[in-house]
């Protein structure tokens, strides 16, 4: 008898447990972020200086927001690619390359502060011979003011290099002791 009770109770308490954890909803959150990627226009660029020549391409603006608010959450990303010919007769030694971020006056934006500043990545800045070609990609945060309030009108990018190697030279003075 006490036999029978034990299993009429046990499969009574697994068909209450498996249908009664079946029957809670669960709750699924929606992402409370997003990632928005966005062109610039046009998506391609020339710009032609006196010892160089850069092109500017594909570039892309990649932004968190919350998707409530519409809030921009973390410093906005530009990435691209870059193409630097070298158009002296000189070798050009590249040591850095800088992004400023230009509103449709030419006034700089600037970076708020609690925005993460990373500039181009200096891994592929090496020497270029004359008439050579240095291609690169460009990974740099761009200010939240640029993209939020839609003031960016120029990129400038600055090219910091040294013209040729070292060079030296030896000059012999005649002299003698009397």
């Amino acid at each position: 008898m006490h036999c029978k009770k034990i299993l009429v109770l046990i499969p009574l308490c697994l068909a209450v447990g498996f249908f009664g954890c079946s029957k809670a909803e669960k709750n699924v959150e929606a992402p409370k972020q997003e990632e928005i990627t966005k062109n610039l226009v046009p998506a391609k660029t020339e710009i032609t200086g006196q010892n160089f020549s850069a092109e500017l391409s594909d570039l892309k603006v990649a932004m968190t927001v919350d998707t409530a608010s519409k809030e921009i959450v973390e410093t906005p990303r530009l990435t691209g690619n870059i193409k630097i010919t070298n158009r002296s007769k000189d070798i050009m030694d590249v040591q850095a390359a800088t992004l400023e971020y230009l509103d449709e006056a030419g006034k700089p934006i600037a970076f708020k502060s609690g925005e993460k500043i990373s500039k181009v990545s200096p891994y592929w800045l090496k020497i270029i011979q004359p008439g050579a070609t240095l291609e690169g990609s460009i990974d740099a945060t761009i200010p939240r003011a640029a993209i939020k309030e839609k003031a960016l009108g120029k990129i400038e990018i600055t090219l910091v290099y040294i013209p040729s190697p070292l060079k030296r030279e030896t000059l012999t003075l005649p002299q003698k002791i009397e």
